[in-house]
């Protein structure tokens, strides 16, 4: 089982579904990409996510072009819609399925606000993720 999370600067949301997916299951393949990727992955989603024993530290934003020749089960988008234009995948694509969420980086006000919004971010990304997971992973494993 194959899965590619795409959304566009790949060093926040996706970069947590895919911690997340990853620690459902370690049968499945998951990788995270972006059309125009960032320099590293956001430091407050390393820490938010460490805070709950995903380590994604080490993990690098990738450009969507190294995926494109593989073959995927599932190609997720995880842009929100209101804000921002997702990627287009051109690969081969068994299943594309789109999870939009905000992106707590962009947020702004006090330290304390930003900081809720990348907890209320992450524990969304992990509900819905979970969901998939069981309503279509978990079973085809």
């Amino acid at each position: 089982m194959k899965v590619l999370i795409l959304c566009t600067g790949n060093s926040c949301r996706s970069q947590m579904a895919h911690g997340f997916l990853q620690s459902f299951d370690s049968r499945i393949t998951v990788r995270s990409a972006g059309t125009q990727p960032a320099a590293r992955v956001n430091q407050t989603a390393v820490k938010v996510m460490g805070e709950i024993g995903i380590d994604i530290s080490k993990n690098i934003p990738t450009l969507v072009d190294e995926y494109i020749s593989q073959e995927w089960d599932y190609v997720i988008t995880v842009c929100d819609d209101a804000n921002e234009t997702c990627p287009v995948f051109i690969g081969k694509v068994k299943n594309r399925l789109h999870m939009g969420f905000e992106d707590p980086s962009h947020k702004t006000g006090s330290d304390e606000f930003v900081m809720s919004e990348f907890y209320r971010i992450r524990d969304l990304i992990k509900e819905r993720f979970f969901a998939f997971y069981n309503s279509q992973i978990k079973s085809s494993l």
